[in-house]
């Protein structure tokens, strides 16, 4: 891939695409802004070569044309203070609200567009919405590695119109999945977690490539279920037990450990308000479900880590939304913390599990994609990456 910083940036204006789906919460406010904070470098870098900055992102699902409650304008002052710089807003991300707000912006400063899925043309990839993507820049960087898993029109389209670069915050998420996809220091543990089995299939499909796995979360509940194991009311995929069990019987023949819980924090309901105990996996009380790994489990898991090598983490360990049930997703945070294994988080709940608990800086790569980076893991590459080679 072309390098950013072998290009003459000075009076240019560069289209960046930008992952600002932030997460918000019901009053309107920013819950976590590290895709804002993710882009900043890069930002920071074009506008210190006094060029300008066209920012194109999309921010939740419109289904029909343009909807006020998801633009992107509700982010240009967040936008402007973690980067401290200006930021103008332009009420569509093409034709004349684009070449106007340009226009007048200074050399050095930013402009986020209007939401790219308002246009129909993004999702399908349009030519001609495309080339009006790239109609005012004179060069494209992506920075948005959590969207390029997508073939959309300013993530893959628009390279066909412009010279196209990685931004800086795309180099490092290539270079550390690279790292311990294709030269991991062994033992390499991947530790799944998160609801469902079948939202993690490709992921468990290659198996063989990990010396380890540690399951938790719901999906280790229909693992369980495949051992034989009376799961309660739990959480189970009663039409994955099969698939499950294949993975099992893969593991084995591969000489792959995969660990399960063997206790769990076990409660009549999810509301986070009712009693919840301590108990084996195989003996949950009637008619209630595990919603997190318990302590034995979590010294069990954590063990593993600190004597990994690489250790990629996505999903948690239960529901760590509630309080009560975050105790095994905490400590699967803290042994990767702890750890001197290098250590990928990848995922939106893993992520937000790990800044929640203010353990980032103990993690060698916190990565922003979700279903980008379970792409890659299942060793499939992705079109964003792939347009800019």
């Amino acid at each position: 891939m072309r390098d950013l910083s072998d290009v003459q940036l000075e009076g240019k204006v560069i289209a960046l695409r930008a992952d600002l789906n932030v997460p918000i919460s019901q009053d309107g406010s920013i819950i976590d802004n590290l895709r804002i904070e993710t882009i900043v470098p890069t930002l920071r870098f074009i506008t210190d070569h006094n060029a300008k900055v066209v920012i194109y992102s999309h921010f939740g699902r419109p289904k029909d044309g343009a909807d006020p409650t998801m633009s992107t304008e509700r982010l240009v002052k967040p936008l402007a203070k973690t980067l401290q710089k200006q930021v103008s807003f332009a009420t569509d991300c093409i034709g004349d609200p684009v070449k106007d707000a340009l226009a007048t912006a200074n050399p050095g400063t930013v402009v986020l567009a209007e939401n790219v899925r308002f246009h129909s043309g993004e999702l399908a990839n349009d030519y001609e919405f495309s080339a009006a993507l790239a109609e005012h820049a004179d060069l494209y960087v992506n920075d948005a590695f959590s969207a390029s898993h997508r073939v959309h029109a300013s993530v893959v389209g628009i390279t066909k119109h412009l010279p196209s670069f990685p931004g800086l915050s795309l180099t490092r998420e290539i270079d550390s999945f690279d790292k311990v996809l294709t030269s991991p220091t062994l033992p390499l543990v991947t530790v799944i977690g998160g609801a469902k089995v079948s939202t993690k299939l490709g992921v468990l499909g290659k198996i063989d490539r990990v010396n380890a796995i540690l399951i938790g979360g719901g999906m280790a509940n229909t693992f369980l279920a495949a051992q034989g194991i009376d799961m309660g009311e739990s959480l189970v995929e009663h039409d994955m037990v099969e698939e499950a069990q294949q993975i099992l019987e893969t593991a084995a023949s591969s000489n792959v450990i995969v660990m399960l819980p063997v206790d769990g924090i076990m409660a009549p309901d999810i509301s986070g308000n009712s009693i919840a105990e301590v108990a084996q996996v195989t003996e949950i009380p009637q008619g209630w479900r595990m919603l997190d790994i318990g302590p034995t489990t979590c010294g069990l898991f954590s063990d593993v880590i600190n004597n990994a090598g690489t250790v990629i983490w996505n999903g948690p360990m239960g529901m760590f939304e509630q309080p009560q049930y975050a105790e095994g997703t905490r400590a699967i945070a803290t042994a990767l913390a702890e750890s001197s294994a290098y250590c990928v988080v990848g995922g939106g709940e893993s992520v937000a599990a790990v800044r929640q608990m203010s353990l980032t800086a103990g993690i060698d790569h916190v990565s922003t994609g979700g279903g980008a980076a379970l792409e890659l893991l299942e060793g499939n590459s992705l079109p964003g990456i792939a347009a800019l080679e």
